[in-house]
C-alpha cells in the first residue's frame, strides 16, 4: 500500500535552552508536507521521464502513459462522471482563474463572503451573499437569491472554511442551486485532505483542489467537471498543446479538446504524478479512522484552548457545527503574528498569523463579535490546523506554549 508516512515528520529544532525537540508543524492548511507515496511516485519517474504528448521515444511514450495514468487515478479520486473533465492545473486558484474564464458570457456568479481570495477574486458578475449565521440561514439565503436571476449562474462555494476549518452545506446548497438550473462549482482545497471529495456526494458540477495541501509537492493542482463549458471556451493558455492544427496566416487554427485545449504548454508531470500517488494513497487508506484521530485531536485541542483567557475561537455557523481540523483565535491583548513567533522561536512550533487570503471573513469576524470577547482585538488572528503527522503530543505542547506566552 503507499505510504502516507510524512517525509521530515522528524525533523529537529534547537530551543533557546539549546534543547533539541521535534519540530511540531500546525500549519497544515497553508501546506501540508510531502507523504512518502509522493516522493516514491516522483523518484521513479525521474530517471525515464521526457516530454509529455510530444515524442515518439521511449521515455516520452512512458512519461505520457504517466501523465494520463494520473488524470485517471485522480478522476477516480473525485468520482469523476461520463463526460467530465480532468484538467491539471499549478494549484486551486489556478484552476478557479481558468473556470472563471470558461463561464458563458452574462453569468452570473453567486459567492458568500467567507470564501478565499482564490473563490472569491476571479469571478465575473458576482453576486456576493452575506456571512450567513447558520447553515439553514445560507441555503434560504441562495434560495431568494436563485429566484431573482436571469441567465446562466454558478454558486462557487468552499467545502472547508480555511479560517475556521467548519465544513458548509454544500449539498444542500447544490439540491437548491440545482433546482433553479444553477450550476455547483466547490472549492475543495481544505476539504480534499480532510474527507472525500466527490463530484456527486457532494452535488457539484465542478471541484478544484491544490497538490500542496494534500500531501504533495507545490506546482500541481486539479480542475474537475462538466466538460461542456471548458470545450466551447477559449483555451485558458495559447500555445502548445493547446492547439490542434495552426495555419499559415493569423487566427487560421483548430483549438483541441478535451483537457489538452486548457493545458496549454508542456505539463508539471512529476507534479500530476504526485499528486496522483497522494490520491491513491488516500482511496486505499481507512479515511474514517483518519478522521476519527483528527476529531479526536480537535476535541483535546478545543478543550484546552477553552480554559486559556485571552484567546477565543471563532466560528461562523458556532462551536458545535462540524469542522476539519483548522481552529483559529482571536487574541485579545496580543499581535497574532509575534505570537506565532514567540511559538516558533521559543517552542518549535508551527502556526500561521495573519488573514489568510480571506479578509473579508476575518475581518466580519472580528468585528461582528463571532470572535466574542476579543472583538476589538488586533486584526488578524492565529490558526492551529492539523493533518496527518499531527499527534496529541504536540497539541499539548501547542497549549503549553500558549500559556507561556500569552502569560496565562
Amino acid at each position: 500500500m503507499p505510504s502516507l508516512d510524512i517525509l521530515g515528520d522528524d525533523l529537529k529544532v534547537a530551543l533557546p535552552s539549546g534543547e533539541l525537540v521535534r519540530f511540531a508543524h500546525l500549519d497544515y492548511a497553508a501546506s501540508a508536507p510531502c507523504v512518502r507515496a509522493a516522493a516514491d511516485a516522483v523518484q521513479d519517474l525521474l530517471p525515464r521521464y521526457g516530454s509529455v504528448h510530444r515524442g515518439t521515444g521511449v521515455r516520452s511514450r512512458g512519461s505520457t502513459l504517466a501523465y494520463e495514468l494520473a488524470r485517471d487515478v485522480v478522476a477516480e479520486f473525485v468520482g469523476a462522471r461520463p463526460g467530465d473533465a480532468v484538467i491539471f492545473t499549478r494549484n486551486t486558484t489556478d484552476a478557479l482563474n481558468l473556470l472563471a474564464r470558461a463561464l458563458p458570457p452574462g453569468t452570473t456568479t453567486i459567492q458568500f463572503e467567507g470564501e478565499h481570495h482564490a473563490n472569491l477574486l476571479p469571478w465575473p458578475n458576482p453576486l456576493r451573499l452575506p456571512l450567513p449565521a447558520s447553515s439553514g440561514d445560507a441555503v434560504t439565503a441562495l434560495r431568494q437569491a436563485c429566484e431573482g436571476l436571469d441567465g446562466p449562474a454558478v454558486l462557487t462555494v468552499t467545502g472547508a472554511s480555511n479560517v475556521t476549518g467548519e465544513v458548509w452545506p454544500v449539498r444542500e446548497l447544490a439540491e437548491v442551486a440545482r433546482a433553479h438550473g444553477v450550476r455547483v462549482i466547490v472549492d475543495a482545497a481544505q476539504l480534499a485532505p480532510h474527507a472525500p471529495v466527490r463530484l456527486d456526494d457532494l452535488g457539484a458540477d465542478y471541484l478544484a483542489f491544490s497538490g500542496h495541501k494534500l500531501y504533495a509537492p507545490f506546482g500541481a493542482g486539479v480542475l474537475a467537471g462538466r466538460s461542456d463549458w471548458l470545450d466551447a471556451a477559449e483555451p485558458y493558455l495559447a500555445g502548445g498543446g493547446a492547439s490542434a492544427v495552426v495555419g499559415d496566416r493569423p487566427g487560421d487554427l483548430t483549438w483541441a479538446t478535451g483537457p489538452a485545449r486548457h493545458e496549454g504548454g508542456t505539463p508539471n508531470l512529476p507534479g500530476a504524478v504526485a499528486l496522483a500517488a497522494v490520491c491513491e494513497a488516500l482511496d486505499a487508506a481507512d479515511r474514517a479512522a483518519l478522521h476519527a484521530h483528527e476529531q479526536e485531536l480537535l476535541a483535546g485541542l478545543r478543550d484546552g484552548l477553552a480554559g486559556l483567557p485571552g484567546a477565543t475561537e471563532v466560528s461562523v455557523f458556532g462551536p458545535d457545527h462540524p469542522r476539519v481540523g483548522i481552529v483559529s483565535l482571536a487574541l485579545a491583548d496580543h499581535d497574532p503574528a509575534a505570537v506565532a513567533r514567540r511559538l516558533d522561536a521559543e517552542h518549535g512550533i508551527g502556526v500561521r498569523a495573519g488573514q489568510f487570503c480571506a479578509h473579508p471573513l476575518v475581518r466580519r469576524l472580528t468585528r461582528d463579535g463571532r470572535a466574542g470577547s476579543c472583538g476589538d482585538g488586533p486584526p488578524g488572528l492565529l490558526r492551529i490546523s492539523f493533518g496527518l503527522g499531527s499527534t496529541a503530543e504536540d497539541t499539548d505542547r501547542l497549549l503549553d506554549g500558549l500559556r507561556a506566552v500569552l502569560g496565562t
